[in-house]
């Protein structure tokens, strides 16, 4: 691999650049990139996941903020003609404009400032997504892959199973980022359902019925949904509406929310 140019990480864009090459082999064994496919990278900042990618399909996508990045990237990547660089804000990028020939498989080592906005930008594009290999605060990973019962089981983890299968893969030191990060990172693997398991009538009712769900974690359903669901409503969703929020799968969140679609609910 080649080594990186100088560049100073910028705190307001989050930057944390990997340079540990025995994480990334690892980053890219577990995304198992294969020439002809079209990968698509979150921040590359100066390359170092990017060429262990690019130098098994040949061409990628990267769509990096910081235009100081861009020409080091050009630099340590020159090897790559097909390398194709969107000088863009990852929030705002239409995904799907990328996605001309089938489907796209999105990475990156996402800023842990926007990584949960950001993930819901993805998710809302993710009938154009094969999968997510993602690098992100330890913590994000525990909340996105935590199941019904878990102390981080909540909104985060509701919407994104609601789209996609999740797995946490393995944890990241601190060590292994320029500069260190306070806490641990980790990987995770996010494949989006081809046929979703529970389909909401109403995406946007669906999100807001999470919401008030765990408005209040350590309330009953019956008190977070006060004047919203009644214990008939309950009773026809057979659900025990002296339960708190997590104890609730994604299945339970999308039959409340195309009952309350029923009784004429708004999004609000």
């Amino acid at each position: 691999m080649s080594k990186p140019q100088a560049h100073k990480a910028r705190k307001r864009f989050g930057q944390n650049f990997l340079h540990d090459y025995g994480v990334i082999r690892r980053i890219v064994a577990c995304i198992a990139p294969k020439e002809g496919q079209r990968l698509v990278e979150i921040g590359p900042g100066k390359g170092a996941l990017t060429e262990g990618i690019i130098s098994v399909t040949k061409e990628m996508d990267v769509v990096e903020l910081d235009r100081d990045l861009i020409p080091i990237l050009k630099v340590n990547l020159f090897r790559f003609p097909d390398l194709r660089v969107h000088e863009a804000d990852a929030m705002k990028f239409d995904f799907s404009s990328l996605a001309t020939n089938g489907s796209i498989r999105v990475v990156g080592n996402l800023p842990y400032n926007i990584s949960t906005p950001l993930i819901f930008h993805l998710l809302s594009q993710a009938q154009v997504i094969e999968d997510m290999h993602f690098m992100l605060q330890k913590e994000v990973v525990d909340r996105l892959a935590a199941r019904p019962g878990d102390n981080l089981y909540g909104r985060l983890s509701v919407m994104t199973q609601y789209y996609c299968q999740v797995e946490a893969l393995f944890i990241v030191g601190p060590e292994s980022f320029d500069p260190p990060p306070k806490v641990d990172s980790a990987i995770v693997r996010m494949t989006p359902h081809k046929v979703l398991p529970h389909v909401a009538n109403n995406i946007e009712l669906l999100e807001n019925t999470v919401r008030t769900g765990f408005q209040q974690r350590r309330k009953t359903l019956r008190n977070n949904f006060k004047g919203v669901l009644d214990d008939h409503d309950f009773e026809t969703l057979n659900i025990d509406p002296t339960l708190r929020p997590e104890r609730l799968d994604v299945g339970d969140y999308v039959r409340i929310s195309n009952l309350l679609e029923k009784k004429g609910q708004s999004n609000d």
